[in-house]
């Protein structure tokens, strides 16, 4: 008799799973949102954080060379040892923190999928994660699929600075970590050393676990350092510091970071790392091992795009914008109110329709959509791009 027969086939409804979303407030992102309606009106694109320019040819030829070599099968769970170790080499010349390349550095589809790994293997339902607002996107949802609450600490405008008396009274014995990003994005701030210090303080009578996403760690003004966590004792023995290849090498398209951790939390890290995405590119690894040797690869950021911060600051000096100098990363802050006082997702709308330049509204990472009358726009651009949003944002009135 055949088997099929003892079968009934039945039609399934899913609507009762979609009606049980694990995420029902997450929606489009405004990065996609504000991307497609770029490309729609061929506008001039400022608001997504990636280059318009080439990566260095001689990392593309690494990866090459990489390839024709034969390494392209799976790589070692933790990531191939020799970017491991270059990697902690880099952390200890930098910041003066050692970390084992063996037990304590794992390699990552770019700094996101390190975040979410870090949340994943500790946050539990229930517990509370300080998120401070103005934020990238990809915290929340994390959290949120955990079973964790996000507790928010709100920033101002202009400065965007940490009130630590605030942070304090965010702190409850259900906190579970606590996350802080510098060079800051959305505004484009540095935590200082003072910062850092009073972060260490405050904690040091917890187990919190702090997640410091640094992925423009390279990118920073004015001679000013950038204040890593793992700089800081009390801070290091219980951070995931994540950081971006992507972001530092022109390469965002490769997803390709790393996690840095003391053992006993990348025990726990990896044991997620291994079961969603195993390995990383294995080619790219090899790459990236061999191209950071070469100090000047990534130590020359700094002045390479201030040149650029600088260059888009003078050709807007004309307009009615307000704004205080990035300190990080590639993005520039733009106060409006002296040009329009509608919400900043209309006139982001409207820029892009009328004038053929996108940006984006930083409502997006605020507590409720606060409206802080600040558009952000990405300067890892050629001159040319940056010259022609110039001339728009100078014509505006």
């Amino acid at each position: 008799m055949c088997i099929f027969e003892f079968l009934t086939f039945t039609t399934m409804e899913y609507s009762s799973h979609i009606g049980n979303s694990k995420l029902p407030k997450v929606e489009t992102t405004i990065f996609t949102t504000v991307g497609n309606l770029a490309r729609k009106h061929n506008a001039i694109d400022l608001s997504q954080g990636f280059p318009n320019f080439e990566a260095d040819r001689t990392l593309m030829s690494l990866v090459n060379d990489a390839m024709q070599h034969g390494h392209n099968q799976y790589a070692p769970m933790q990531g191939y040892y020799g970017l491991r170790e270059v990697i902690s080499e880099k952390i200890e010349q930098l910041h003066g923190h050692s970390y084992s390349p063996e037990r304590e550095i794992t390699i990552t589809v770019g700094a996101t999928q390190a975040i979410f790994t870090a949340i994943t293997a500790f946050i539990h339902k229930g517990d509370e994660v300080i998120v401070i607002k103005p934020a990238y996107d990809c915290y929340e949802p994390a959290i949120r699929l955990n079973g964790g609450i996000p507790v928010y600490l709100q920033l101002n405008a202009p400065d965007y600075k940490i009130d630590w008396h605030l942070f304090r009274q965010k702190l409850t014995d259900k906190t579970k970590m606590v996350i802080i990003n510098t060079p800051h994005n959305p505004s484009g701030t540095i935590l200082s050393k003072r910062d850092m210090e009073q972060l260490e303080a405050i904690l040091k009578p917890t187990n919190v676990i702090l997640l410091s996403d640094e992925v423009y760690e390279h990118i920073i003004f004015d001679g000013a350092d950038h204040e890593s966590a793992s700089r800081f004792p009390g801070l290091a023995n219980r951070t995931f510091v994540c950081a971006s290849f992507g972001k530092t090498f022109h390469v965002t398209g490769w997803k390709m970071g790393y996690c840095a951790a003391p053992e006993s939390l990348m025990a726990e890290f990896r044991k997620v790392h291994q079961f969603a995405v195993f390995c990383v590119d294995h080619p790219v690894q090899r790459a990236m091992a061999t191209y950071l040797k070469n100090a000047s690869h990534y130590l020359g950021l700094n002045d390479f795009y201030q040149k650029k911060r600088d260059f888009f600051l003078d050709g807007i000096k004309s307009s009615k914008f307000k704004y205080k100098p990035s300190q990080g990363t590639y993005f520039q802050l733009l106060q409006y109110t002296p040009l329009t006082k509608e919400r900043d997702e209309v006139l982001a709308e409207r820029l892009i329709i009328e004038n053929g330049l996108a940006s984006i509204p930083i409502s997006s990472f605020n507590v409720a959509n606060r409206n802080d009358y600040m558009l952000r726009f990405c300067f890892a651009k050629k001159k040319e791009t940056l010259e022609k949003a110039a001339e728009i944002l100078c014509n505006l009135n």
